[in-house]
């Protein structure tokens, strides 16, 4: 018990004193570079315009990410059917099947509607 009380009072003595004592040193030992290219407000040194805030996208960008999360959050259900496929027998084959079947019959809708065509 006694190990763990001292373990214990270390890491509380780093936490409280140690740390606190060495971002302050820091602030008073260590280099400063106050110039005109730190203050901006991009690292590039390229100043943010007007225009470029308010530029929009193609909406076939939004359809084509909504799309790409549909099918990407079905495999966060196909992974643990994969995994218990075992417990959940026959009725648990059949279910994911009809899931996949839906999945693909929506796979079928975005082809043939021509969603992912960009021309």
């Amino acid at each position: 018990m006694t190990t763990h009380l001292a373990l214990a009072s270390s890491v509380i003595f780093v936490i409280v004193l140690a740390l606190p004592i060495l971002f302050h040193l820091t602030r008073y030992v260590g280099a400063r570079s106050d110039n005109e290219r730190k203050n901006e407000p991009y690292e590039s040194g390229v100043g943010l315009t007007h225009t470029e805030s308010f530029d929009t996208f193609n909406i076939k960008f939004y359809v084509v990410g909504i799309v790409f999360l549909l099918f990407d959050v079905e495999v966060l259900f196909l992974f643990p059917w994969a995994i218990n496929l075992r417990d959940l027998g026959l009725f648990g084959m059949v279910e994911m099947f009809v899931f996949i079947g839906i999945l693909v019959a929506g796979l079928i809708y975005v082809y043939r509607s021509n969603i992912l065509k960009w021309a």
